[in-house]
C-alpha cells in the first residue's frame, strides 16, 4: 500500500473526528475534548498503519496493537476527566483569552488533527520494517512500551487519588512518581515512543532516524508548547506559592532527586534537560 493512501487515510479520519469534536465543544463549551480525540485518533492511526503497512507481519502487528492499546488508555483516562469535571483550566484561560472566538478553536482542532498525521509517521516507518519475527529488538519495543504506559497509568492513578482526597484540596500532588518529577506522566509518554524507534530497527539507518521524530517531537511539544508550559501557568493560577515551592524543589520532566526546600531557585527546567 502506497504512503499517500495510508495517510490520507489516517488525514481523513483525523479531521473527521476532530470537526466532530468541535461540534461537540460548541454546544458543551468543553474544549477538553481535543485531548480525548487526539489520543484515539493517534491509536487509530497506528492500527490504519499496521493494517496498510507494506512491511513484515510481525512488527505490523505490534504497531497495530501497541498503538492502539496505548490510544486507548489515554484516551479513555482522559474522558473520564473531561465528561466528569468542568473544562480544563487551560481551555477556560484560553476561552477566556479569545473571547469565546469559535474560529480559534476549529483552528486548534484542526491543528491537532494534522498533529495526529505528524506522529503517524513513526508507525508507518515501522510498519514497513521487512524483519519478520520475534528479534531482540521487537522484545526491546515491548519492555519500553510496558515501562512506559506502566509509569504513565501509576502517575494518572497517583494524580487521581490526590485529588479524590478532600484533605489535600488546592495543593500540589507529591506522592509517587510526583516527589521525583513535576510531569511523571509527560515523562513516560515521551518515553513510550522510543517503541517505535526500535520496532524500526531493521528496515534501514534512514528509516530508523525518521522514527526518531515520535520522541523528539513529543519532547518538543512538551517543553515549550501545549505541554508543561500551560500546564505550570494553570498551576500557578490555582495553587501559586505551592506550586512555586514545587518548582523549587522538583525536576520538571526527567525523574531525580528533589533538593531541598531551602536550597536557593534554580532553572529547574534547564537542569532537568
Amino acid at each position: 500500500m502506497s504512503a499517500w493512501t495510508a495517510f490520507a487515510s489516517v488525514a481523513a479520519f483525523a479531521t473527521g473526528a476532530m470537526l466532530a469534536g468541535w461540534a461537540w465543544q460548541v454546544r458543551t463549551r468543553n474544549a477538553g475534548i481535543v485531548d480525548v480525540i487526539w489520543s484515539a485518533g493517534v491509536g487509530v492511526s497506528a492500527v490504519l498503519h499496521g493494517v496498510l503497512g507494506d512491511g513484515a507481519t510481525w512488527p505490523r502487528v505490534l504497531v497495530a496493537t501497541l498503538g492502539a492499546l496505548w490510544g486507548l488508555r489515554l484516551a479513555t483516562h482522559l474522558a473520564r476527566r473531561v465528561l466528569g469535571e468542568q473544562e480544563d483550566g487551560r481551555y477556560a484561560a484560553l476561552r477566556a483569552y479569545w473571547n469565546g472566538d469559535q474560529r480559534r478553536f476549529l483552528a486548534l482542532f484542526l491543528a491537532q488533527a494534522a498533529l495526529i498525521v505528524l506522529f503517524s509517521v513513526p508507525f508507518w516507518i515501522a510498519a514497513r520494517n521487512p524483519v519478520d519475527g520475534l528479534t531482540p529488538w521487537s522484545v526491546l519495543a515491548i519492555a519500553t512500551w510496558l515501562l512506559a504506559v506502566g509509569g504513565e497509568s501509576l502517575a494518572d492513578r497517583q494524580l487521581g487519588a490526590h485529588r479524590a482526597d478532600p484533605g489535600q484540596r488546592g495543593r500540589t500532588c507529591r506522592r509517587g512518581l510526583w516527589r521525583w518529577s513535576r510531569h511523571p506522566n509527560y515523562f513516560f509518554e515521551w518515553l513510550h515512543w522510543f517503541t517505535y524507534v526500535f520496532l524500526a530497527i531493521g528496515g534501514g539507518v534512514a528509516g530508523v532516524l525518521a522514527s526518531l521524530a515520535g520522541p523528539a517531537l513529543m519532547l518538543a511539544m512538551l517543553y515549550r508548547v501545549s505541554g508543561i508550559p500551560y500546564s505550570e501557568a494553570q498551576a500557578l493560577r490555582s495553587r501559586g506559592d505551592d506550586y512555586r515551592d514545587y518548582q523549587r524543589t522538583t525536576s520538571a520532566f526527567f525523574p531525580w532527586f528533589p533538593r531541598d526546600a531551602a536550597t536557593p531557585p534554580a532553572d529547574t527546567t534547564r537542569r532537568s534537560r
